[in-house]
């Protein structure tokens, strides 16, 4: 374990510095504009990113802006497909078995409105469904960005500053122990595989359960 984690974080500070900037923004503009969250969470890529500026690799308050702005785009393009593509984007393959959640996501919109926005922002499944579900939504434009701005400015910098953070700490702890720098490397990726895994869990169960109750051919959304 510990030569994994070596060689993990050893890749990311091989990477240039402008590789690090438009790896990173790349993932958080596509983990809603085209639904690469469902793939790979945006959260992994932005606290990898704050790892690599923990020790001046890459510009904190650079990597903060390219993923704050790169959060509040994608989600702008994700809520103008919704808004102009919305029935062929529920027929989508990526999305076909996740009723429930749709469902969800879409009520939460329709009795909270810009709350739901910024609320999902820090949900992996919903961060990636929302700003469309937003635009099928009739919610409007202004609305929707004024709450993404918000959740992206919260979401980018606190996640970035999370990963930022952790890669000191690590940094302090493996002048002192080896070992005790590993454990610490271990236990935020365990944390963050379960809870990852508990997500999928509850998403396969509501979807069962959905479609339990939908199957005498009702409409679905």
């Amino acid at each position: 374990m510990a030569s994994v984690l070596s060689h993990l974080f050893d890749a990311i500070q091989n990477l240039p510095p402008l590789a690090v900037y438009l790896v990173v923004g790349a993932l958080v503009f596509s983990e809603a504009a085209i639904f690469i969250g469902f793939l790979f969470p945006g959260e992994t890529a932005v606290i990898i990113g704050g790892v690599s500026a923990s020790d001046g690799h890459v510009n904190i308050v650079a990597l903060c802006t390219v993923v704050v702005i790169c959060a509040i785009a994608g989600d702008t393009v994700g809520y103008w497909v919704g808004k102009t593509h919305g029935d062929r984007l529920l027929e989508m393959k990526i999305l076909r078995h996740r009723r429930a959640g749709l469902d969800r996501g879409l009520g939460l919109l329709r009795t909270r409105g810009a709350v739901a926005v910024f609320l999902g922002r820090f949900t992996a499944f919903l961060r990636a469904v929302v700003p469309g579900l937003a635009g099928m939504s009739g919610l409007h434009y202004p609305t929707f960005l004024a709450a993404n701005a918000l959740g992206g400015v919260v979401w980018g910098i606190g996640f970035t500053l999370l990963g930022y953070f952790v890669g000191h700490a690590y940094k302090t702890v493996e002048q002192y122990a080896g070992w005790a720098s590993y454990a610490i490397l271990a236990f935020v990726i365990t944390a963050a595989v379960t809870l990852h895994i508990r997500s999928k869990r509850r998403e396969k169960t509501e979807e069962a359960i959905y479609e339990a109750t939908h199957a005498a051919g009702e409409p679905k959304l």
